[in-house]
């Protein structure tokens, strides 16, 4: 009669993938946040006026956004990693997408002048650089 069942040493235990995606990726989402929070300070700092229709864009909204899509983020890549057969290339592929359709409303928005469109787009682009590079990394 044979021993129990074993587990290929390369496979690794759910929990533990689960953990080699979500502690990671929130570590991204925090840097997200931070060079959202950043991009926004300077702007700030540079007398952007970081207002939409007169109404003026809190510092701390730009950090809990930031983190908030980033946690969206993880959670495809988490689908991603457990439903397709090339989860790293359909992470990028559909986060890249979906970059581009954020920055559809900075551009579309009336009542917001050109440095703080740019200065929106600019902290998209700069939340997607350190969060999907990351994530797919993990992928």
């Amino acid at each position: 009669m044979s021993g129990p069942a074993s587990i290929a040493p390369d496979v690794e235990p759910a929990s533990a993938s689960h953990r080699a995606l979500w502690l990671p990726g929130l570590a991204f989402a925090a840097g997200g946040a931070v060079a959202a929070t950043v991009v926004a300070a300077v702007a700030d700092a540079a007398d952007v006026s970081l207002e939409i229709a007169g109404e003026r864009i809190p510092l701390l909204a730009f950090t809990q956004l930031a983190f908030a899509f980033s946690v969206v983020g993880i959670a495809l890549a988490a689908a991603f990693r457990r439903w397709s057969g090339r989860p790293a290339r359909t992470f990028v592929r559909t986060t890249a997408a979906l970059v581009v359709v954020s920055l559809v409303p900075d551009l579309l928005v009336p009542d917001v002048d050109a440095v703080t469109r740019v200065t929106l787009i600019v902290n998209h682009i700069a939340v997607a650089a350190i969060v999907i590079p990351g994530l797919r990394s993990r992928l």
